[in-house]
């Protein structure tokens, strides 16, 4: 794992201590289960501005309240002093992002941040980062299922399957052009405001393989409707089919040409 020419995975411990939540944070999916109950809200904030500079603890709580401010909490004094379980799912969230912006990260990782949050709510996080992303000049990775997101708010995306890396290009080219069929498959699979209605939607067949018992050659082989006998034999590099496109499919080409569509419409 490279981050500004420096290899993550060779830091020492105390390297890793400065490095987590201060050059890349993380907003977890669970807020109620990533914050500690017995301690105050203000409290946890206080500590995350403190791991990483050396101020003192009323800088930190008035660094806490602009947090707070920041991303929409109301009453930031009174609130500054109420437990986790006090918060609804939405304002943990915000508490959330409010801890991971703390110190200003180069990159904030925001692991699936709408679940179990009801619509409304969603549009606000995502919104509040958004605002935050323009103003902190930090860049987000959001780890998602949900593809309205993607299509919403990514500038590039990166499709993964099995836990390995299918396809990377900008957000219009994995809606408009993808060229890996799983990509192919999770398009056909989810409902298009911009297209017209084409009948029933098609879910892909099967499964996918266990992570600690993987198929010989591509793993998402055994559900593609495209395989070809080399897909058994070896695992497809991650190759560039053109500028800023990438897929790890032998027959990647084809799709991007169009050619492998229109021969499967014909047959």
């Amino acid at each position: 794992i490279i981050f500004n020419g420096t290899n993550v995975l060779g830091m020492t411990v105390k390297e890793l201590q400065g490095f987590r939540g201060n050059r890349i944070s993380m907003i977890f999916q669970d807020p109620m289960t990533s914050l500690n109950p017995v301690f105050t809200i203000g409290n946890q904030l206080m500590e995350a501005i403190i791991a990483h500079r050396n101020v003192d603890k009323k800088t930190a709580r008035e660094e806490s309240y602009k947090l707070l401010e920041m991303v929409g909490i109301p009453e930031i004094k009174r609130r500054f002093n109420s437990y986790p379980h006090e918060f609804s799912g939405g304002m943990r969230q915000r508490v959330m992002i409010a801890m991971a912006i703390a110190n200003s990260p180069d990159v904030l990782i925001a692991d699936e941040p709408t679940t179990a949050l009801d619509v409304t709510i969603q549009a606000q996080i995502l919104e509040l980062m958004e605002e935050l992303k323009e103003k902190t000049k930090s860049s987000i990775i959001i780890i998602t299922h949900d593809l309205g997101v993607v299509a919403k708010y990514a500038d590039r995306v990166m499709v993964m399957y099995a836990g390995k890396p299918v396809e990377f290009s900008e957000v219009d080219n994995i809606f408009y052009k993808p060229c890996h069929p799983y990509t192919l498959g999770l398009m056909k699979s989810i409902a298009r405001l911009d297209e017209e209605k084409k009948g029933q939607l098609k879910p892909i067949e099967g499964a996918p393989p266990s992570l600690i018992d993987l198929p010989k050659g591509c793993t998402f082989r055994v559900r593609c409707e495209y395989a070809v006998s080399k897909c058994q034999e070896s695992y497809p590099p991650l190759s560039e089919i053109e500028k800023g496109h990438q897929a790890a499919c032998f027959r990647a080409e084809e799709f991007l040409s169009g050619s492998l569509l229109r021969k499967t419409r014909n047959e």
